[in-house]
C-alpha cells in the first residue's frame, strides 16, 4: 500500500510506503507513477478548499482549486491507467454531498466537476476492465473539518464503506444520511434544495 503526500515524510500509516506526490505537477504525478506501477486500487483523495465566491473572489482563487480538486485527479487517473488497465484494478475518487449542492462557493464546483469526470472516466474504463466508484459524503472527523460545528461522520466508518463499495464494484457510495437525502432532492424542484429560492418568489 502507498501512502502519497506532498511531503512524504508526513506519512505515519504503518506499513504504507511513503509516495512524494503534488497532484497539480505533472512531473510529480508521472514520478509517482512510475515508482508505484503495481498500484490496482487508486483512490484519488487530495482536496482543498478555498471556496472562493464568484462575485467577489479573486478568479485565480477559483482556479487554484480546480487545480487540486479536479485537474490532480484528472492528471493522477491518467497517469496510473496503464497500470490499472494491466491489472484489472479500479478507481475510487472521492466526492463530497457538495457535488449536488452549491454551499461553498467554488469548492462545490469543482466536486460537481469531478463527479462529472468520475461519470465519464466510469464509462470510458469500464471496458478495459478497470471499476469507477464515486465517493460522496458530508462532514468527515478530520484536519479539514476541524473547525466544524457539525456532526462528522468517522473516517474508519467511511473507509470501511468506500472499500465494500470498492469490493462490490457500487458505482457510487453515499456514506451518510445527509448525502442521501441530498442525492434524492436532485429530482425534486431546484427550490427543494435551496429554500432561499422559494422565499424569494
Amino acid at each position: 500500500m502507498y501512502a502519497a503526500a506532498r511531503d512524504p515524510r508526513a506519512v505515519t500509516t504503518p506499513g504504507a510506503v511513503p509516495l512524494a506526490l503534488d497532484v497539480t505537477d505533472p512531473e510529480s504525478v508521472a514520478a509517482a507513477a512510475a515508482q508505484a506501477g503495481d498500484v490496482t486500487i487508486l483512490v484519488n483523495n487530495a482536496g482543498g478548499l478555498v471556496g472562493a465566491n464568484y462575485l467577489t473572489s479573486p478568479v485565480d482563487d477559483v482556479r487554484r482549486e480546480f487545480e487540486v480538486n479536479f485537474y490532480g485527479p484528472l492528471l493522477v487517473t491518467r497517469a496510473f491507467a496503464p497500470a490499472l488497465v494491466a491489472g484489472g484494478g479500479h478507481v475510487l475518487n472521492v466526492h463530497s454531498v457538495l457535488s449536488w449542492l452549491a454551499l461553498s462557493g467554488s469548492y462545490s464546483a469543482t466536486k460537481a466537476a469531478l463527479w462529472s469526470m468520475t461519470n465519464a472516466l466510469r464509462v470510458d474504463l469500464a471496458p478495459k476492465g478497470v471499476g469507477v466508484t464515486g465517493l460522496h459524503v458530508g462532514y468527515v472527523d478530520t484536519d479539514m473539518a476541524a473547525a466544524v460545528t457539525e456532526p462528522k461522520s468517522d473516517p474508519a466508518e467511511v473507509v470501511r464503506q468506500a472499500l465494500d463499495g470498492v469490493e462490490a464494484g457500487a458505482h457510487e457510495v453515499l456514506a451518510d444520511e445527509v448525502t442521501r437525502n441530498v442525492k434524492r432532492g436532485l429530482s425534486a424542484d431546484v427550490s427543494a434544495l435551496y429554500p432561499q429560492l422559494a422565499a424569494a418568489v
